[in-house]
């Protein structure tokens, strides 16, 4: 047991295993179980000691954390001096100075550690930038780093003495902030419950409203009727695990023997997980899933209320353990002895008539706000429905302007072109032939006539001429004589006659 403790007595267990507070965030899903009769159960088997696994902090770096944490209990100079420092020149920052004297592996190891986390960091970064839209935008990550105090990020290559000493006081103060959070978060729980509450019975009219106040007060009633809760810690709250959990008889109690029964992962601590699961007995005094009046949510915050009393009476080196030495001093206290009664949830309400004000406020100024935003909302969209039928009505006017173009182009017969030479209508050409026709021929670009060819074609013009006017009277010029057969001329002169 000696030498287990020692080792247990490392800086990873005075953080790690106090973190299991963390596992709250869980609450809402599941109860501690309660506690073993280890006196009736035999071990088959022995089976090797295996070292406890380490809880999940539920901080964004845990992993980090652990890391660092697992490969510095590695060098045996490290070691060494975490035994020698107390919990309080750990948070200050004395211990980080041992760095310089690890191992070159391990130096090398955390180098690496911390190279994989900065690019984890950097990812995270993009994937947030991503989600938010700004894909084209430059990222400063040196810049964006500087939120994460967990690490030195102006040098992302080589850790450092300034890295261990970031990541104790980090992990420090975001541990101890997580209860007071916690507490703001029930109560902000528990304001919500009220106000919803109080919203409902506007709801009713004044009889369902007088049975609804009257069912509430009933319930609050039912819910406080209980056995008496024993004081978290104290000596008849120990018997009584002792005894219904244990099977063991009340007058051998030993604090020793408890503490050891209760050490279930065996590691001579009562971390913080392990105090919760003492509590069980005590508040199936109060709460009963199957019960309306009781609030499960209210129940784990009652537990969590009694770890934090305890540890704040028997952890003295406040590392969020107690260690059986711590134990024992606290069993001899007349705190443990002779305890005062314990004030459960009902009996201290989580929040005051002030803060439920401002609350209420708070709330109608929200709804104000997000009714305004669905109008804001609501407008965009109209207009950008209004745009976007201005956009579907000329895209149907230039879809039909198209399909009109379009038709008439395909009704549309023109007339075959016709084809000019230097301004001339194209000659006719005689299809018996294929010759053109003389007086076409005469004026054809490039012909020349001689002047014997010239005569000639005036006379035979002048031949034609005649014969085509031959029988018909001009006004004014004097009809040629022509020879005609005698019955003709007789036909003739007789109509002459006649007329």
């Amino acid at each position: 047991m000696g030498d287990r403790v020692h080792i247990k007595m490392c800086w990873s267990r005075a953080f790690l295993a106090g973190w299991v507070l963390l596992l709250v965030l869980l609450q809402y899903l599941q109860a501690v179980p309660i506690g073993i009769d280890k006196t009736k159960v035999k071990d088959t088997e022995e089976k090797p000691e295996e070292p406890p696994a380490s809880v999940d902090t539920g901080l964004h770096y845990d992993r980090y954390l652990r890391e660092v944490i697992d490969f510095l209990e590695k060098d045996q100079h490290f070691r060494e001096k975490l035994h020698n420092t107390d919990m309080e020149d750990i948070k200050q920052g004395k211990l980080a100075q041992e760095l310089d004297f690890v191992s070159h592996h391990v130096r090398t190891k955390l180098d690496e550690l911390k190279r994989q986390e900065v690019n984890r960091l950097r990812t995270l970064i993009k994937a947030k930038q991503d989600l938010e839209g700004g894909n084209d935008i430059a990222v400063d990550h040196q810049a964006l780093l500087k939120q994460f105090e967990h690490l030195n990020h102006m040098n992302p290559h080589t850790f450092e003495v300034e890295d261990l000493d970031r990541l104790i006081k980090s992990a420090t103060n975001d541990l101890e902030n997580f209860d007071k959070e916690r507490h703001e978060e029930f109560k902000r729980y528990e304001m919500m419950k009220e106000h919803d509450r109080r919203e409902h019975l506007k709801t009713l009219d004044e009889e369902q409203r007088k049975k609804e106040e009257e069912h509430y007060e009933e319930m609050r009633k039912k819910h406080a009727d209980h056995p008496k809760v024993n004081h978290p810690g104290s000596q008849n709250q120990l018997k009584e695990v002792w005894e219904e959990a244990d099977g063991l008889d009340p007058e051998d109690f030993d604090p020793k023997t408890f503490f050891n029964l209760h050490d279930t992962n065996g590691d001579g601590f009562f971390d913080e997980q392990e105090l919760e699961a003492l509590f069980t007995k005590e508040l199936e005094k109060m709460y009963d899933p199957t019960n309306e009046e009781d609030d499960m949510v209210e129940m784990e915050e009652e537990r969590l209320r009694m770890r934090e009393h305890v540890m704040n009476e028997v952890d003295s080196n406040k590392d969020r353990l107690v260690s059986l030495d711590e134990f024992l001093v606290a069993t001899k206290k007349k705190e443990f002895l002779e305890p005062d009664s314990w004030e459960t949830l009902e009996q201290n309400q989580a929040y005051t008539d002030e803060e439920m004000r401002e609350f209420e406020e708070h709330l109608v100024q929200q709804e104000h706000d997000l009714n305004q935003r669905a109008v804001d909302l609501q407008k965009q969209r109209e207009e950008l429905e209004r745009q976007q039928g201005q956009l579907n009505a000329q895209k149907i006017e230039l879809q039909q302007a198209v399909e009109h173009m379009e038709r008439l182009k395909s009704e549309k017969v023109d007339p075959p072109p016709e084809v000019h030479i230097k301004g001339d209508t194209v000659p006719e050409v005689h299809a018996a032939d294929n010759q053109l026709h003389p007086d076409q021929e005469a004026h054809l670009p490039g012909h020349h006539e001689t002047p014997e060819h010239h005569q000639d074609t005036q006379q035979e013009h002048q031949e034609q001429h005649n014969q085509g006017n031959q029988g018909l009277p001009q006004q004014g010029h004097p009809q040629a004589h022509h020879e005609e057969p005698p019955n003709q001329q007789e036909v003739a002169q007789g109509q002459h006659n006649l007329s």
